[in-house]
């Protein structure tokens, strides 16, 4: 059997002990499923993506250790190149082989059922690297493909390196206008992440998509709503931590 950890926010354990983890994230294969990390020799390099996580998932992460057979079909490669489709066991050979596998990453193109779980543990919160694995020292970018807008702390970091071609923030009435004409989930996200840019007003606008039946939507909602202060944003971010929870 072949061993993988899977990092994701403290709050979804114990819906993921209850019943796994859901095929939510998107890989480049095209299809949506489940992103780990082969359990190595080296803890710092097995746990390696907690700190960069945590730049997209505020809050407290844990590791959910899991078990899948050896020729299972996954794909493997480096966060920004196209993966190879190998086996589990294949993945974790590949892996292991390297001189340095910082920024490799395995993804499973379907869901983990509960019986493949083997734990759910704590982690050091400051594990591994931000940005890029080589990016202690340097500079980082803030162009909106690095630094994504809702990003954790991005306007602290953008005051500090501040970006030329950086476009100005649309008009609330704009942005909303969008919002609300949006027929997909990825034009609502696009939008969202627009909003998070900096505080746009009340919660209370956003309060229907509490209900979207897409679960991407709801978690960028969530994400998002750490901007807007007020009871209506508190009281909405715990209603989708309950509902997150509940699944």
């Amino acid at each position: 059997m072949a061993e993988f950890v899977h990092i994701t926010a403290e709050r979804s354990a114990r819906r993921i002990e209850r019943s796994g983890i859901a095929a939510r994230s998107r890989g480049r294969i095209g299809i949506r499923g489940v992103y780990c990390m082969p359990v190595l020799p080296s803890f710092t390099l097995t746990y390696q993506w907690v700190r960069e996580l945590r730049r997209w998932h505020p809050g407290v992460l844990v590791a959910v250790h899991l078990r899948l057979p050896d020729d299972e079909p996954v794909a493997v490669g480096r966060y920004s190149e196209l993966p190879r489709e190998v086996s589990a066991a294949a993945a974790i050979a590949a892996v292991r082989g390297l001189d340095d596998p910082r920024g490799y990453e395995v993804f499973v193109p379907r869901a983990i059922t509960v019986s493949e779980i083997r734990r759910v543990r704590g982690v050091p919160q400051g594990i591994g690297w931000r940005y890029q694995p080589s990016a202690r020292g340097r500079r980082p970018c803030t162009c909106p493909a690095c630094l994504q807008p809702g990003t954790y702390k991005v306007d602290r970091l953008r005051r500090r390196f501040p970006y030329d071609d950086d476009p100005p923030a649309r008009p609330k009435s704009e942005l909303m206008a969008r919002l609300h004409a949006a027929e997909s989930a990825d034009e609502i996200i696009e939008v969202l992440y627009e909003l998070g840019r900096k505080r746009r007003g009340g919660a209370e606008e956003l309060a229907y998509l509490a209900d979207h039946p897409d679960p991407d939507v709801r978690d960028t909602l969530e994400s998002v709503l750490r901007v807007y202060r007020g009871s209506v944003a508190r009281h909405l971010r715990e209603r989708l931590q309950r509902a997150a929870d509940e699944v």
